[in-house]
């Protein structure tokens, strides 16, 4: 189970040590802080930051799932699909399956995302226009440190986002990747909500 793997989270002030401290002046709202600008946005707005990956992968993989013998949200699904195929043509999309596949399990199709400014355009339309099905959004990063079974597993549980429902992955399933040593705390067949 993915609550079992220690994970290792480097903090997120690295390189900020020597910033001087921020202000405490609160902006026009009276609830939010006034920052110090600096007149350079963040290099995130142009490209992943590490260890996302900006190369062939992309980003960021989305599922959307539907329950395949639901015959409102199998039809629904479809038609999104097909809706996302013809708004965002530059977008990677796949096959639309109609039976569970990989640690997936339920039917769905899958979006790559490649840039920051493709994620923030189709995350929020996502919201809007997922209707009844459920999203698992994770991230594909290239730490090459670390195993691959055991970066897919933090990839598809700790580092996901979800929108609707959250739906259990077989997470076993990466114990079958090359260099696994993801055998912590998962019985032959465990499933994961992430």
């Amino acid at each position: 189970m993915a609550s079992s793997l220690r994970f290792d989270y480097p903090s997120p002030l690295a390189g900020y040590e020597d910033a001087p401290p921020l202000p405490e002046e609160r902006a026009e709202d009276g609830k939010s802080y006034r920052n110090p600008q600096t007149g350079i946005l963040s290099s995130a707005y142009d490209t992943f930051t590490e260890p996302l990956d900006n190369g062939r992968r992309g980003g960021f993989d989305v599922h959307i799932y539907y329950f395949q013998t639901n015959p409102e949200q199998s039809q629904y699904a479809r038609q999104l699909w097909e809706r996302i195929r013809r708004e965002f043509p530059e977008l990677r999309i796949y096959t639309f399956w109609d039976r569970p596949v990989g640690p997936h399990p339920v039917a769905m199709f899958e979006v790559n995302l490649f840039t920051p400014a493709q994620f923030g355009a189709f995350i929020p339309w996502l919201a809007v226009w997922r209707g009844p099905l459920s999203v698992l959004i994770h991230p594909n990063t290239t730490e090459t440190d670390v195993p691959e079974a055991e970066r897919e597993l933090r990839n598809h549980t700790q580092r996901a986002i979800w929108m609707g429902e959250r739906l259990s992955l077989d997470v076993a399933r990466f114990r079958a990747l090359p260099g696994s040593n993801v055998s912590q705390g998962a019985g032959s067949g465990e499933k994961a909500a992430s």
